[in-house]
């Protein structure tokens, strides 16, 4: 369950990945910059449209989000959720979802080389593959599973930007910072009724907003699908890293 009780994920038997070295910080550690509050999410949780279809002339392809950008050093801009690499990016991550393909989702995800940047750790870029994103595409089959390949995707919800944090270099193994925030919602239409679905938690490279934990954070080396729910659900909770 998550900590506001919310219903629990939907767990898929998978392949065991390297257990993570980072703990999750918690609400106290870091807050919101009060920059966040007077940014274009500032307003309470609204649905942010997807692409409309002239964007996307081909349903079935990989579109870029920010190309190269991971090798580039990080910057305090806070990420948009109304431009191209967003649209794009949402895009992708729907793609993987329908196809059960989660290289599909590559360009939505975090970059390994900005991960590289990131993390003060040992073997920053073999954590990357072998927990962070062998997790990521556990999954995504695991929500493949539940979605299934024709599910429409209708808006993506997030949280109002109160809830971001920008998470300082010294915290949760962080050698550079970044912009973060839980619980966004992938509204989707199936067999005619409105679903849900979270995305545990997004951070940020360069003024954009990348996934980083799909179905959970801290978790079994198994699928999972994030608060799964009819309806559009609810964005959040605050907190972590």
């Amino acid at each position: 369950m998550s900590p506001d009780g919310r219903t629990g994920a939907v767990m898929l038997a998978g392949l065991a990945v390297l257990a993570g070295m980072l703990a999750g910080c918690t609400a106290s550690q870091v807050t919101a910059s009060p920059a966040a509050n007077t940014l274009e999410n500032s307003a309470p949780a609204t649905p942010i449209p997807t692409a409309p279809a002239t964007a996307h002339p081909k349903a079935s392809q990989v579109l870029p989000v920010a190309p190269g950008a991971g090798a580039l050093p990080q910057t305090e801009t806070y990420p948009s959720i109304h431009d191209t690499a967003w649209r794009n990016a949402m895009h992708d991550l729907w793609l993987a979802v329908t196809r059960g393909k989660p290289r599909d989702a590559m360009p939505a995800f975090f970059p390994e080389l900005a991960y590289a940047q990131v993390k003060a750790i040992a073997y920053p870029r073999s954590d990357w593959e072998n927990r962070l994103w062998a997790d990521f595409a556990l999954d995504v089959l695991a929500a493949h599973a539940l979605v299934g390949p024709h599910a429409k995707l209708l808006q993506v919800i997030m949280a109002p930007s109160s809830e971001a944090a920008w998470i300082p270099t010294g915290y949760c193994y962080n050698s550079a910072g970044y912009w973060h925030i839980n619980g966004a919602r992938l509204v989707y239409l199936k067999d005619g009724q409105e679903r849900s679905i979270g995305i545990a938690s997004l951070i940020s490279w360069r003024g954009v907003w990348y996934v980083v934990h799909f179905g959970g954070v801290i978790r079994p080396a198994v699928g999972l699908v994030d608060d799964p729910e009819t309806g559009t659900g609810i964005p959040g909770p605050a907190g972590g890293c």
